[in-house]
């Protein structure tokens, strides 16, 4: 009895787990620690769109790895107080953490700096450490596909975008959108109004009535909730989803939607800590890797949507690109085309310019 429950003793606290085996007892099964993994979120998960997409992803990790991980998620964490957030989930135990914002940058390289040995993952940023790695998406191309749509189907020639915060991932999606629609109606106007929020469906419904008080009767957002669209149909306009499919909050008026899908990159980072292969790094796919996805083409005809298709088609493909050269900038000049025949991801993940025939400035 001393000896089996020594030698038990001493392979539960890991000092000596061979003296059961050299003494011919079995030694017991010690169940393996869970990989927690942690989500911070910039809107809540019920918003449909941006964090909810986010949230079907940490919803896959658990799916794909059944009894291995443990998930926590901490929702609507403004940009500016996010650092107390982040530390809370690296101080609670979780080895990897992804901040699904671009306002979180900065805090999420000052809180990696104290937690050495917790991977984070920062959704959108340009900024990396030995445990940061940062990944995006190109919703852009999802935007030239819209920007065609619109083009075809205005009849005021006046389109209206809602926009969050003017960092550089918003601007090139105006320029991609409004790229899209000059392409197939040259007499197309783009009008701009700034919710200054990710989140907060109160600003993004009066941005949109804005636009529509101003002639718009198509709009299209970067923005999380699903009002725009909301306020596009009530006046029996038309409208784009973002970052989910939307179509269910106006079936009638809804054009299609630019989703994103994080589940596949969820998936494969949280396979790389758990079989100790995680590094830092960037990555920024699109519609050709399926993070870009396009909801279903609907309330449009049949040649729009075949447009689309084939737009959809050729850029997976890379035989176009949203930002093929020449692109000029508002002030006429043209940019330096890096890329050979269209712009670099760089340029166009650093974007501070509109293009030539967009009005009004970006604001500081």
């Amino acid at each position: 009895m001393g000896i089996a429950f020594w030698g038990y003793f001493m392979s539960r606290t890991g000092v000596l787990a061979v003296l059961a085996v050299s003494l011919g007892l079995a030694a017991p099964a010690v169940a393996q620690e869970k990989l927690k993994v942690g989500f911070i979120y910039v809107g809540p998960v019920g918003d449909f769109g941006w964090s909810y997409q986010h949230d079907e992803g940490r919803k896959a990790i658990e799916k794909a790895f059944p009894g291995r991980v443990e998930t926590t998620f901490i929702e609507s964490v403004p940009e500016a107080d996010s650092e107390r957030s982040i530390e809370q989930l690296a101080r609670t135990g979780h080895k990897l953490i992804f901040t699904t914002s671009f306002g979180y940058m900065e805090p999420t390289l000052k809180v990696a700096k104290k937690y050495p040995n917790v991977m984070f993952e920062h959704a959108t940023g340009f900024k990396r450490d030995k445990n940061v790695a940062t990944y995006s998406a190109k919703f852009h191309e999802g935007r030239f596909i819209i920007g065609k749509i619109a083009g075809k189907m205005t009849k005021t020639n006046t389109l209206g975008y809602v926009g969050a915060m003017p960092i550089p991932e918003v601007i090139a999606g105006i320029n991609a959108f409004y790229l899209g629609a000059k392409s197939v109606n040259p007499d197309v106007k783009i009008k701009i109004a700034w919710a200054n929020a990710w989140f907060d469906p109160g600003k993004e419904g009066d941005a949109a009535k804005a636009l529509l008080d101003q002639g718009a009767d198509i709009i299209t957002q970067h923005t999380d909730s699903p009002a725009p669209l909301q306020q596009a149909s009530a006046r029996g306009k038309l409208a784009f989803g973002q970052a989910s499919d939307m179509t269910r909050f106006a079936p009638n008026h809804i054009l299609t939607s630019i989703i994103d899908d994080w589940a596949p990159y969820y998936v494969e980072r949280t396979r790389a800590v758990l079989e100790g292969k995680w590094q830092s790094q960037d990555v920024f796919d699109g519609l050709a890797k399926g993070k870009v996805k396009m909801g279903p083409y609907v309330n449009m005809p049949d040649e729009v949507k075949k447009l689309a298709e084939e737009t959809e088609a050729a850029l997976k493909s890379g035989k176009i690109d949203a930002f093929m050269c020449p692109v000029v900038a508002q002030d006429g000049k043209t940019v330096e085309c890096k890329g050979g025949d269209r712009l670099t991801d760089e340029q166009v993940v650093g974007m501070n310019f509109y293009v030539q025939g967009i009005e009004g400035t970006i604001p500081k």
